[in-house]
């Protein structure tokens, strides 16, 4: 029985095909690889009621993941975050059917984890040396960790600006961090050059390796699975690199195809920032793809990326879906974020917050009904963003005592 029954890669724009057991980047087009898989062969090889009794990672769905071998898996535990009910802040916006995938639990405190799970077991099995990319952050400190966990070499480069707790998981986890003044555009093209210098190390940007979309679309999985092998009506998700959206949507037509879903299929949205809307602006005007948007920012800095390379494929599984693209303020970013933790002891991360500003606006709007169901992706703790919470509180004298209410 196989372990992955990984086909081929394909690109995303002409359908070439590609050897998917070569180091591989982009497509001679520039544009991301997608991973292809023998789905016959893995309907008949397992079946949802199969993967109910397997460990609780992610690596549960090996069979739609990249790697042949599972020597070269390389975990910390990740996957299967909780599908949380959200029942009086739900009721609050009018959504009683809300519920919260927290990937905040999953090990670096983010999302990223998903991602360099299967990127860099990939890398490992297939001979990498060391992994570079430019980063807001948290995915930085996660490849830096998978990095360390497998024995490879990690340069993270990343604006002076990001969290400084991810430059310090970048730091203890042994690899070369450098800062830029400038956006995640900026400390890309320092990573380019210095990849073009260092044999043996593979540029793993955003979408420039095929293998991060894979360890994010099993959230896609979990969710259906969650659901009883069902999914949810609308799932919102913050997109900058919108790597998760587009992982999410693979899922579901694969999971469509293999029979373990139904027909139908999540809307899905894509929530950013006022200051940082390219995907949102392409959207409205009905393009095809964002334009490079100069002297963005946001304090939801995951999703400030001023021209993602796979806008093409969000815009596209936004509009199969049915979905919507939302941009909403950084003040209502920090309303929403109290207004959460308040009402269901959540602190979120700002990018996650900006999904629940977005799913009050779209029930206000009607665009959501209130008897839907409804996900939406946190994707970091908000342990990791302390400057979204100003602790301004009395001290007491010792010999002091707390004032009535």
């Amino acid at each position: 029985m196989s372990f992955s029954h990984l086909s081929h890669l394909e690109c995303s724009r002409t359908g070439a095909r590609y050897d998917a057991d070569q180091v591989q980047g982009v497509s001679d087009v520039g544009a991301p690889l997608l991973v292809r898989y023998d789905l016959d062969g893995v309907r008949a090889s397992v079946t949802p009621a199969e993967i109910a009794g397997r460990p609780h990672d992610l690596w549960r769905y090996h069979e739609v993941l990249p790697v042949r071998d599972p020597a070269h898996v390389t975990t910390l535990g990740e996957g299967m975050t909780p599908l949380l009910p959200l029942p009086s802040y739900g009721a609050h916006i009018g959504v009683p059917g809300l519920l919260m995938k927290d990937e905040g639990l999953v090990p670096t405190g983010s999302f990223k984890a998903r991602g360099a799970a299967v990127g860099v077991s990939r890398a490992r099995e297939l001979g990498v040396e060391a992994v570079a990319m430019p980063t807001n952050g948290n995915a930085g400190a996660a490849w830096s960790v998978y990095a360390a966990r497998a024995g490879l070499g990690s340069l993270i480069v990343m604006p002076v600006d990001a969290p400084e707790i991810t430059r310090r998981e970048c730091v203890v986890s042994g690899a070369e961090l450098y800062l830029v003044d400038g956006l995640i555009n900026h400390a890309g093209a320092l990573v380019k050059a210095a990849v073009a210098e260092r044999p043996g190390t593979q540029e793993v940007s955003t979408l420039k390796e095929p293998y991060r979309i894979e360890g994010k679309k099993t959230m896609g999985y979990e969710i259906a699975e969650q659901l009883g092998w069902r999914v949810p009506d609308v799932i919102l998700y913050p997109a900058g690199g919108g790597v998760g959206l587009i992982g999410i949507h693979k899922a579901m037509l694969e999971m469509r195809e293999l029979g373990w879903i139904g027909a139908k299929l999540p809307r899905l949205v894509a929530v950013q920032a006022d200051g940082c809307k390219p995907i949102v602006d392409a959207f409205d005007a009905g393009l095809d793809e964002s334009t490079l948007v100069e002297g963005t920012h946001t304090l939801a800095f995951g999703i400030n990326v001023p021209k993602a390379l796979g806008d093409f494929l969000v815009l596209q599984a936004v509009r199969e879906s049915g979905g919507t693209a939302v941009a909403v303020t950084d003040e209502e970013i920090l309303t929403e974020l109290g207004e959460l933790a308040t009402r269901e002891g959540a602190w979120v991360c700002p990018e996650g917050a900006a999904c629940f500003v977005a799913a009050r606006q779209l029930r206000e709007r009607g665009w959501i009904a209130e008897g839907e169901e409804v996900v939406v992706l946190n994707t970091g703790t908000g342990l990791k963003y302390p400057d979204t919470v100003s602790v301004d509180v009395p001290t007491l004298a010792r010999d002091g005592a707390v004032p009535a209410r």
